[in-house]
């Protein structure tokens, strides 16, 4: 329990989507064709055959943590101290915490045929994804157990459940037009797990006996993870092995009305890890009395730990990956362009309602985006966009406020600055397109996919195979 919660919610904290970058859906970037693979990215006459981030940033990465724990993983981030002294125990009150990341390390993005539109890409990224709902006490003991009342029974107030999970992921889109309005695209993804914790604490039981210089603690849950004391996670987890492999799938559609309307619909990333390599599972079902907890605190945390680590049971399993719907609609009003994307989680609680606001002027695009999570968070994105045929770069934030509070807190090096949840959200890319310009047929004596015979449409035959049935 310790180590997911210590290690994943603090160390986390300061590695800082519920959001997915909203303000580039529909912005014909290099992100928006690799997430929402039904996107076409190259403009005729104007964009090279080729793009691609070159190792050069291009990521996504958002926290936040909500609940009366506030001010202590705010001191956490700027001192680096558990101090729970001033939060409020005995009730098993709630707070939450949120973080994913999507770091595309490597791009290739390809113009294959004029005819239908084709392109396909090849991509590596890099995604973690974390939800948790943690007790105050469940933190608090780990500081002091001093802080809890003594020769009083407390039930259920270290009732905890999360799970948090980070996994490379190689990936090919495929997108075309099926016809002027409609276009298709899928994304087939090859998985290698690098860390996965899942933690369930359903019942859980405390009685301090000062006379007896000794703690009992009752647990009843479950937990799961691919690293303990003896398989500690180094820079080797990050390697793709493949030892813990997985699949993944999407699959997207647009339209444009004729009165200019955009609509989008998604299925992202619906697939599986088989966490196989150094994997443990550990069913809870203690009840441990720790003696000499006045010597140290250590003895506690140890004793505790112990409840997990002592009866692991080597077990291999499969996890879901946070799969997700996303619709996004948008209009164009010369340079204003609002639009609406509704997200949400298909196996995890979760989703977002963001109202996109885009003003372009010439190669310049700015964005505000006010947001409502489904975990009950209210957020206002920013984001600032210089897009060419041929060039883009784009930064923005998810959650303004909160990051310049969070920024503001690490800046001063003083905790008691800023209120509110714990968040901070940031994103950029850099995408560059080279190679020959393609062009229409009679601008160009070279154009990819011209005679496009041989292959056709790939989901014109796919549906007149479904037709024919």
């Amino acid at each position: 329990m310790k180590k997911l919660l210590l290690a994943l919610i603090l160390s986390s904290t300061f590695t800082i989507s519920f959001a997915q970058q909203y303000a580039l859906f529909g912005s014909k970037t290099m992100f928006d064709a690799f997430e929402n693979p039904s996107q076409k990215s190259f403009t005729l006459d104007s964009s090279r055959r080729f793009s691609s981030n070159f190792f050069l940033p291009y990521f996504g990465v958002n926290g936040a943590n909500r609940g009366d724990a506030e001010s202590v993983i705010r001191r956490i981030i700027v001192d680096g101290v558990n101090d729970t002294r001033a939060l409020p125990i005995g009730a098993g009150t709630l707070n939450h915490f949120y973080e994913n990341s999507n770091v595309y390390v490597l791009t290739l993005r390809i113009f294959q045929s004029y005819k239908y539109q084709k392109e396909m890409g090849f991509a590596w990224q890099i995604r973690s994804d974390a939800q948790i709902d943690y007790t105050n006490e469940t933190i608090a003991i780990f500081d002091s157990f001093r802080r809890f009342p003594e020769k009083t029974p407390l039930r259920n107030i270290f009732n905890t459940k999360g799970y948090q999970q980070s996994y490379h992921q190689f990936s090919f889109t495929y997108r075309e037009n099926y016809n002027k309005r409609l276009a298709f695209g899928v994304k087939a993804s090859l998985l290698s797990g690098i860390v996965y914790n899942d933690l369930n604490i359903s019942d859980s039981y405390l009685y301090i006996n000062p006379e007896s210089n000794s703690l009992d603690i009752g647990l009843t849950g479950r937990y799961s993870s691919n690293f303990n004391n003896q398989n500690k996670i180094n820079r080797n987890n990050f390697i793709p092995t493949f030892r813990n492999p997985g699949l993944s799938a999407g699959f997207s559609a647009n339209y444009t009305t004729k009165k200019g309307l955009f609509l989008m619909a998604n299925i992202k990333d619906l697939g599986f890890i088989w966490w196989r390599h150094n994997t443990n599972s550990t069913i809870v079902n203690a009840n441990k009395t720790i003696n000499d907890i006045s010597a140290n605190q250590k003895n506690v945390n140890n004793g505790i730990t112990d409840i997990f680590e002592l009866s692991e049971t080597p077990e291999k399993f499969l996890a879901a990956t946070n799969a997700k719907v996303d619709v996004y609609l948008s209009k164009s009003y010369g340079m204003y362009t609002p639009a609406l994307a509704i997200s949400k989680n298909l196996f995890y609680k979760g989703g977002d309602i963001a109202f996109v606001n885009t003003f372009k002027y010439n190669n310049f695009a700015g964005s505000v985006t006010p947001l409502y999570n489904l975990n009950e968070i209210f957020m206002v994105g920013l984001q600032g966009k210089y897009q060419t045929p041929n060039f883009e770069i784009f930064m923005g934030t998810d959650n303004l406020i909160s990051t310049a509070s969070t920024a503001r807190n690490v800046i001063k090096n003083d905790y008691t600055v800023g209120s509110g949840p714990n968040a901070a959200s940031f994103y950029m890319g850099v995408g560059i397109k080279f190679g020959n310009i393609v062009n229409h047929p009679q601008f160009s004596d070279v154009i990819p996919g011209i005679n496009d015979n041989e292959g056709g449409s790939f989901f014109k035959n796919l549906f007149s195979i479904f037709k024919r049935k």
